[in-house]
């Protein structure tokens, strides 16, 4: 089936652009030959897997330098999908949830590490680990809570969610399954818990805290906890994955009632374009700047590892290693609707794919932009700066110095930097493997920076004729060697 592919291409700017370019990005021919090979990719991937529809959308910093739709919204109607479409976001809505609480932290009006019957004094269990610690706020979002993965009922089989009411009444007849902090384990539970304790602490229901203080001032007006009727007109048609005839079936709406916190938010491409752009926003809160840059990195940071040590939890994001780089997002699957949002905060790169069939699998396509448009923005992004030359004073600290242990050290110019080498043993095979850039700080005063630098200070200490009697690195000294 050959797929109608939107005509319409956002290449724009959706937010103030920090950069100071000739041309918007979306301009330059080698981001447009890329965009050119991934919408051929993208349309040869849908046509081979029989895909109805996929909004995506590329984010560098604070514009949305690239966004379209593919395919169709409703195969029957034939409406093609668009970055306006909606699309059930599922359990992208725990990073929603997540904020919310980190907002009200910052706000002095919960803590982190606070029981959550603090908050909830409804809230029973069977305990099967009595002597193990409370269950906290951070556990809740972090998924290291040890609650059984749902609400005790079957609505992922029957699509039939409870009310938080029944959620509150049933948790008297679950069981915890791990201790607090000893297994990650995956819990809508813990999230619908979580969106409880934004609602105790902040005094407001929960969709009215998220659209307030998060959706309103970041401008996703065509975002919800749950969808109004104009909303859901212009929501994606849900499919199944495609069945043995080729056909998909339309899947049952879901509205999950009392586990919303952990799955019931709809958004668009271009609303979540928004959502992204925070993620990359330093300074202090206020307006469009919902959390300070502070609490976002800290989000971002991993607060549970797993043991190969290649992914773990972030504060409601998981956190994983693609290549080098370091991979924040979330991904969501509810009823026909499968999505993902990945960015990663060190390069201010960030991919939304959204689909609206159970075999989507948008990660497949995320993962493939981020690989495709990395090198391509670093490259049209980079500042065109002149290389600094080294400073002619410099020369003065240059030399061989050793400590009381017989280790040696040298000062060099290298590529127009002062530079320290330590040698160890064995020696590195690379031969700048172990320099430390001396950046200046003061009169003869520099910070050891760098990938091999810890931030220590280098202070050259020198006689009345200009010669170099010692150096304090750190807290200890090297000294001159003698030729």
């Amino acid at each position: 089936m050959k797929q109608c592919i939107t005509t319409l291409v956002f290449a724009i700017t959706l937010f103030l652009p920090l950069l100071a370019q000739e041309k918007p990005l979306a301009e330059h021919q080698e981001f447009t030959s890329n965009t050119h090979l991934l919408e051929s990719w993208i349309k040869a991937q849908m046509d081979y897997r029989g895909l109805p529809g996929m909004s995506l959308g590329i984010v560098y910093d604070q514009e949305l330098v690239y966004a379209r739709g593919f395919g169709y919204s409703d195969l029957e109607q034939k409406t093609p999908a668009t970055t306006q479409t909606i699309y059930r976001i599922a359990s992208i809505t725990k990073t929603f949830t997540a904020t919310a609480l980190m907002q009200l932290r910052d706000a002095g009006k919960l803590g982190l590490d606070d029981p959550i019957t603090q908050y909830l004094p409804w809230f029973k269990i069977q305990n099967r680990h009595p002597d193990a610690p409370a269950i906290t706020v951070r556990h809740l979002i972090t998924h290291t809570s040890g609650l059984p993965r749902e609400a005790a009922f079957p609505y992922w089989t029957d699509h039939k969610f409870p009310t938080r009411e029944e959620m509150i009444a049933a948790l008297a007849n679950q069981e915890t399954i791990y201790a607090p902090e000893t297994e990650y384990k995956y819990s809508n539970l813990a999230l619908a818990l979580a969106g409880e304790v934004v609602a105790a602490a902040s005094g407001m229901a929960y969709d009215q805290y998220i659209e307030k203080n998060i959706l309103a001032p970041l401008g996703m007006t065509r975002s919800s906890v749950f969808l109004s009727a104009d909303e859901k007109r212009g929501l994606a048609t849900p499919y199944s994955r495609r069945l043995d005839d080729g056909s998909h079936k339309v899947m049952p709406f879901t509205d999950s009632k009392g586990i919303a916190p952990a799955a019931n938010m709809s958004s668009t491409v271009e609303d979540l374009a928004r959502y992204l752009a925070l993620q990359f926003r330093e300074g202090p809160q206020g307006g469009s700047q919902i959390l300070k840059g502070s609490t976002l990195r800290e989000m971002h940071r991993v607060h549970w590892l797993q043991p190969s040590w290649r992914s773990g939890r972030g504060l409601g994001f998981s956190v994983w290693q693609m290549d080098e780089h370091t991979v924040v997002g979330h991904g969501g699957w509810v009823a026909g609707n499968r999505t993902q949002i990945a960015f990663i905060p060190k390069r201010k790169v960030g991919v939304i794919v959204l689909t609206n069939a159970d075999d989507g699998d948008p990660w497949f396509y995320a993962d493939k932009v981020l690989k495709m448009f990395l090198p391509v923005l670093a490259k049209l992004t980079a500042p065109e700066t002149p290389v600094a030359q080294a400073n002619p004073a410099w020369q003065q600290y240059v030399g061989m110095y050793s400590d009381p242990w017989w280790f040696d050290t040298e000062v060099l110019i290298f590529n127009n930097k002062l530079m320290m080498n330590g040698y160890s043993f064995p020696p590195e095979s690379d031969p700048a493997g172990e320099l430390v850039e001396l950046v200046p700080e003061g009169e003869h005063t520099f910070r050891m920076s760098g990938q091999n630098g810890n931030g220590e200070l280098v202070v050259f200490e020198m006689d009345s004729q200009g010669k170099v009697t010692r150096v304090k690195v750190g807290e200890n000294y090297i000294y001159p060697k003698a030729n």
